[in-house]
């Protein structure tokens, strides 16, 4: 899907780590609700309310989700899911925009 329609933009940007990682949240009829941002080389962690389906549309960045080892590594594009009220860390080696969906369970 390249677009999504029939969507509600917020007109106030989420803006993390000093402005480095950002993101506009739009809601659909149903009332769910996805993020689309940027992110900016540096390293973060998150935590999450509810799982949250992260889609890497451009970028390159590690992952280390919860309980693992080992660093995921997306290049371009990919996705990861982290589970609800968990903390995942990210390392951003080049400018990755994302989209996030927030999946109540």
């Amino acid at each position: 899907m390249s677009q999504f329609d029939q969507v509600s933009a917020v007109k106030k940007a989420n803006i993390y780590f000093e402005g480095k990682v950002t993101s506009r949240t739009i809601v659909f009829a149903d009332g769910t609700k996805k993020t689309l941002g940027i992110m900016l080389p540096g390293e973060y962690e998150f935590g999450t309310d509810v799982k949250e389906i992260m889609e890497i549309q451009a970028g390159e960045l590690k992952v280390l989700l919860p309980g693992a080892e080992e660093w995921l590594h997306i290049d371009g594009t990919g996705e990861f899911t982290v589970p609800a009220n968990a903390k995942f860390k990210l390392e951003v080696t080049a400018a990755t925009d994302y989209i996030c969906s927030y999946i109540a369970e």
